[in-house]
This record gives C-alpha cells, structure tokens and sequence, in this order.
C-alpha cells in the first residue's frame, strides 16, 4: 500500500503540470499550485519514482496486488514526467527561433550555443542557485513613505563598471500579492554579473492600492533610480523596465502610456525606457477600468510607432494569465511598433516559470541577454 501511495501522490501533480486544464477557476488554480514544480523540476520526482520502483521490485511489493496496480501508473507518471522535461528542454530553440524572426540571427546562435549539455546539467542538479558571485545584493532600501510595500533590492557588480546600464524590475501577483524578492532573481543576478545595475521594488497592492497608486509608486522607483544609479556606477541614460504578471502589465501600461495617460499628480521620472521585457504579462484592463476610464490601463489600447523594443515570453499552459492574450499583444505591436517585438511562446510551461534555476528558464535568461545586448 505505501508503494501504491507513493505513486498516486505523484500522479495527481503530473497530471496537472502535463495537462494542465483550466476551464475552471479551481482547476486553473489547481494546475498551477500542483504542477508549477513538477513543470520545472522534473527530474527529481522521475528519479523519485524510479528509486520507488527498484525499491518495490526488490521488497517483493511488485507481485502484490497493489504493487500490480501501482506499477503501470508509475510507468506512466515517469513518462509524463520525461515528456515535461523535454518540454523544458526545448524551450532554448523556440527562443532562439523568435530571436531569428526578429532580425537577431547572431544572437540566436548563441542562444543555442549556450544551451550545450554540462550548463543544461549544472541548472537541473541546482535548481535553486540562482545567486552569482561578484554581485553586491543591497535590501531594503526606501524609495517612498508606504512602510514595507515602498522598498527596493538594487543587484550591483562588485567590481567597478561605470556606465552601466541600469534594469529595473517589478514582481508579479495580481496586484494584490508578490514580493520583490521572488521571481526572476536568476536573471537579476545574471545581468548583475555582467556588469548590469538592476532594481527589484516591491509596490503598494491591492485592496489599498488603486492603479493610480501603482504607477505613482512606478514612476517614484524611476525618480529614484535616476537620482542614485550612479552610486552603483549606473547610467541612468540607459533604463531597461522589466516584470512578471501584474508587473509586467505595469511596465507595459507606464512604456507606452508616457505622461499623457498617468494619473494627475505624477510627472515622468527624468529618463527614458530603452528595452521592456515581459514574463507570463496580463495585458488587459486593470480590475474596474475600461476604455472610458480616466487612467489608461490596457497596454494593447496603447501601442503606437515610437514604442520601445518589446520582448515578451509566456507559457503555452499558462493557467492563470491563457496565453491568447500576450499572442494578440504581440501582434498589436509589432502592427504598430517600429521597433522590435520578440515574442516566445514556450511549450509546456505555466504561469511563474521563472521561480527556479530551471533549464527553461536559464534558457529565457540567456535570451534576455541577447535581446538587451542590441
């Protein structure tokens, strides 16, 4: 029986990170708290149920009843799990095919070339070392008077690079959930690596917090930047605005929106944004707001010629945020926009994909070099 058990406990979340089905809420949320792990990491539980196995042939489990009905299902669940790893795998190609489509064939080719197998091992066996050496990783520092909710990380080089370019990033949530410490910090340290400045900064939520709030806490992380970049050596000329979920739905209203469409009371931070990156984004209206409503806040509504350089990447099996509505976003830019749009549609992958040291999201990262190094 604990055999069976094992591999029951095991079916259930790689059902959900294979299939993913959403045609609920519960089950959208269920596929994503049960599976986003397992859409990661999943070698581990592959191995887990293989040791399991060994185990149950070698204790005689097997020629039990439940051994019997246990087995078949743990054949099955490794090879779900074979199939999602794949699925992660191959994101390095789907990326470096939208890098070639959008005119960056050099930087498709290193895409692939980073994708050789020892750096492919190296993040599956440590998923969770997403720190880099010779960064200098500076908490909490108030940018403004909302207690915890106004604070911001700065990921600096520690030896000196003046000059540098400066990222600035923003968690996801829903607006109403996140911190500035969660997501994408393999990419924070990656850039901070290569002689990049980037700013991670929590902002007030909901249901405190209106979209005016946000921006205005937006554009005060700006104002911020600008003042003190170069006291880690950033070149405050030079801004990449970068974010997840509702972070990514905030750098994009606030790129194209400019100061025409900000709430009354907040200026434009002295700086320009020259690159804006988004993982996993909602792309529609804010919760309450329509076309008729005082504050801009459908980034799609916003598209004109002048937008800066978009690269926009999101999950095939997105859950929470379906991926119909960063393809329709992708399209109103690069109808519009005379600038480059990348966008990537990474097979398998959930909401959230850039929690860990993943093979897919190593792969993203790379990707973000080489969109930023234009």
């Amino acid at each position: 029986m604990g055999y069976l058990i094992t591999v029951l406990l095991m079916a259930v979340p790689t059902f959900f990170a294979l299939v993913a089905p959403h045609r609920t809420p519960p089950l959208a949320r269920a596929s994503f708290w049960m599976g986003i792990a397992l859409n990661e990491l999943p070698l581990y539980p592959m191995m887990w149920m293989i040791a399991a196995t060994a185990l149950a042939r070698w204790d005689a489990t097997l020629s039990t009843t439940e051994g019997r009905m246990a087995l078949p299902v743990a054949v099955g669940v490794v090879a779900a799990l074979m199939v999602i790893l794949a699925r992660g795998l191959v994101a390095r190609g789907v990326l470096a095919g939208a890098l070639r489509e959008a005119g960056f064939a050099d930087g498709a080719d290193r895409v692939r070339y980073c994708g050789r197998p020892a750096r492919v091992l190296g993040s599956v066996l440590v998923p969770f070392a997403v720190r880099a050496s010779g960064v200098r990783h500076g908490r909490n520092i108030r940018y403004g008077e909302y207690g915890r909710r106004n604070l911001l990380d700065v990921y600096s080089p520690v030896a000196p690079h003046p000059g540098a370019p400066v990222l600035v990033y923003f968690h996801g949530g829903g607006y109403f959930s996140g911190r500035k410490d969660k997501e994408a910090r393999l990419l924070l340290y990656r850039l901070a690596r290569r002689g990049w400045v980037c700013v991670s900064a929590n902002y007030r939520l909901r249901p405190t917090a209106s979209f005016d709030d946000h921006l205005t806490d937006f554009e005060n992380v700006l104002a911020w930047t600008a003042g003190h970049a170069a006291e880690y050596d950033g070149d405050a000329g030079r801004v990449v605005l970068a974010g997840s979920s509702a972070g990514a739905h905030l750098i994009s209203v606030a790129a194209l929106a400019g100061s025409r469409h900000l709430p009354s009371g907040v200026g434009r931070a002295p700086m320009t944004v020259d690159a804006v990156v988004c993982f996993y984004g909602y792309y529609g209206y804010y919760y309450g707001l329509g076309p008729d409503s005082d504050t801009a806040s459908c980034p799609g509504a916003l598209v004109h010629p002048d937008a800066p350089p978009f690269l926009i990447v999101h999950g095939e099996h997105d859950t929470y945020v379906p991926v119909a509505g960063a393809r329709t976003f992708a399209r109103q830019l690069r109808e519009a926009s005379n600038s480059s749009v990348v966008y990537a549609e990474l097979p398998g992958a959930q909401h959230s994909f850039d929690l860990f040291r993943s093979p897919r999201f190593l792969s993203v990262v790379d990707a973000v070099e080489v969109f930023l190094s234009r």
